[in-house]
């Protein structure tokens, strides 16, 4: 019993390792680095938000080999990410860049954060000021009652 749960164990712990294949490992451990350093910003265009460093499906494994194909030609590390963003959009960064197309989507939430602030500071001052009093009539038909 004491072997089964060993091996169980090592196939846990060997189970990160499959994402990258070691043909796709760079023997430079700087450029290794720098291509780790892209793929982890860089979205799986088949997954549900995530990168490409943590995929296993075949489009990342391809994008990360041509991220460090691209690194070894000699392209920085920026050169790199606009190659692939000319090819497959913004939609493959994961933290897509502050520009024109994309203000919306930076400025909404705040904006929408502080609309609703607003929203229940005024509704909570609106139920204050409601008189919680008894008008004349009420009090006279009170005391009769009395």
């Amino acid at each position: 019993m004491t072997w089964l749960r060993a091996l169980l164990i090592a196939l846990l712990l060997a189970a990160p390792v499959a994402a990258l294949s070691p043909e796709e490992i760079l023997p430079d451990p700087v450029l290794e680095q720098r291509a780790r350093d892209i793929s982890a910003g860089l979205r799986c265009l088949v997954c549900q938000n995530q990168s490409i460093d943590d995929s296993d499906a075949d489009l990342a494994k391809d994008l990360r080999v041509l991220v460090r194909e691209r690194l070894v030609a000699g392209d920085s590390d920026e050169a790199v990410r606009q190659f692939l963003v000319d090819r497959y959009g913004e939609y493959v960064l994961l933290n897509p860049r502050v520009g024109g197309h994309t203000i919306l989507l930076w400025v909404a939430a705040p904006v929408l954060l502080f609309a609703g602030l607003g929203t229940l500071f005024v509704v909570g001052r609106k139920r204050r000021t409601v008189e919680s009093g008894l008008s004349a009539e009420e009090q006279a038909a009170l005391d009769e009652l009395k």
